[in-house]
């Protein structure tokens, strides 16, 4: 299996009996604000995913639009075409496209009722918790189907505030963060998480996206629909809860947008709210500026990390690159660069070997290295 195909392997096996997903990205799939159709396609250990409905890439397979490599899971132009080319009825239909305001248009909010008409639940990843809406809550009582709003946080009577346990979680945490939101933080994360376990250390990744919860991720929150004064708690309380049942030796956190980032304040919590040990941190070279915001342009490495150490009280063990717009010969000569500029070890952890991700580890924590399961591996 190719470091692609296993990108997105999260740490539980796929359960049986996966109820079947369409995902919906219409004219999005491959892109930034596809990004939850993207990473379902590589792996989905909770959805059977069957196909993706993008007219503008109909016909082609998703594996070889993203990453050059067939997966089987075909595009279709519409809900009708996808329906019929469906060798089971499928159960779901999922929102795959991530715009930054959250928010459906009206014409998916038309594919999404059509769908519920045909029977089909409905997954749903928005900041617009379709619950509420008389009109979807209606359509879902009428077609006896089900709605679930991925990002719809507790309720206020249950949300934790941060209560300081995080010192008690005694095992290395550490977080991926980036210098851009949609830029590889959640794969790199997912990979780190596969290649740790594979080589006898547990790792439990910590999603904090509606992505990560919906491919699998047995821990987590959707941290950026929390009500800030119990974002950090939230993530407290999961990264707790994955240490008291995994006991595992280390514990991976899904970062979030970008400390710099003009909009997303979702890195202070993750910083604040599990405390971690160590970041990895996550670049786009071929960016030149920041998704959507075409007036700030990207933050380089070096700056990020500098805001990253004095924000909290954290180091970078390593930097990861997203290769989009370059050429192979351009990511070997950025990792070159990346490491004598930062002093760490770089990589592209889709297509370079992964050993470079456990030198990130085993160098800032060589204890884990010593491990029995290891040193007689």
């Amino acid at each position: 299996m190719s470091n692609f195909q296993q990108a997105e392997q999260f740490d539980a096996p796929p359960q049986p009996a996966r109820p079947r997903a369409i995902v919906y990205c219409e004219a999005n799939f491959g892109l930034i604000d596809g990004k939850t159709a993207n990473g379902l396609v590589r792996n989905s250990g909770k959805y059977q995913i069957v196909s993706v409905i993008d007219s503008l890439l109909a016909g082609q397979d998703t594996g070889m639009v993203l990453d050059g490599i067939s997966n089987g899971i075909v595009l279709h132009r519409d809900l009708d075409e996808a329906m019929a080319a469906a060798k089971q009825t499928p159960d779901l239909l999922i929102v795959g496209v991530a715009p930054t305001n959250g928010l459906l248009s009206l014409t998916e909010r038309e594919v999404l009722l059509q769908a519920m008409s045909r029977g089909l639940g409905i997954i749903n990843g928005l900041h617009e918790f379709l619950n509420d809406d008389p009109e979807f809550a209606a359509a879902a009582a009428i077609n006896n189907v089900e709605i679930s709003d991925v990002r719809r946080p507790r309720a206020k009577v249950d949300l934790r505030m941060f209560s300081g346990a995080i010192l008690n979680v005694t095992c290395p945490r550490i977080a991926v963060l980036g210098t851009d939101g949609a830029i590889g933080k959640r794969t790199t994360a997912t990979v780190l998480t596969r290649v740790l376990n594979e080589a006898g250390v547990s790792a439990v990744l910590v999603g904090t996206g509606q992505t990560s919860l919906i491919q699998g991720a047995r821990y987590g929150a959707a941290l950026d629909a929390v009500p800030a004064q119990f974002v950090t708690g939230e993530l407290e309380a999961e990264v707790v809860r994955a240490f008291e049942n995994e006991s595992p030796d280390v514990i991976i956190i899904e970062g979030q947008g970008a400390l710099s980032h003009p909009t997303y304040l979702s890195s202070t919590a993750v910083l604040r709210g599990s405390r971690p040990s160590a970041v990895i941190l996550q670049h786009a070279p071929g960016r030149t500026t920041i998704s959507d915001y075409p007036a700030f342009p990207m933050p380089t490495p070096l700056s990020e990390v500098n805001l990253i150490e004095t924000f909290a009280d954290t180091k970078v063990i390593g930097l990861t690159i997203n290769h989009e717009g370059m050429t192979d010969s351009e990511v070997t000569a950025a990792i070159t660069l990346y490491e004598l500029e930062l002093g760490v070890p770089a990589t592209d952890v889709l297509t370079r070997p992964t050993e470079r991700l456990l030198e990130m580890v085993f160098d800032t924590f060589p204890d884990l290295k010593q491990r029995p399961s290891i040193a007689t591996a």
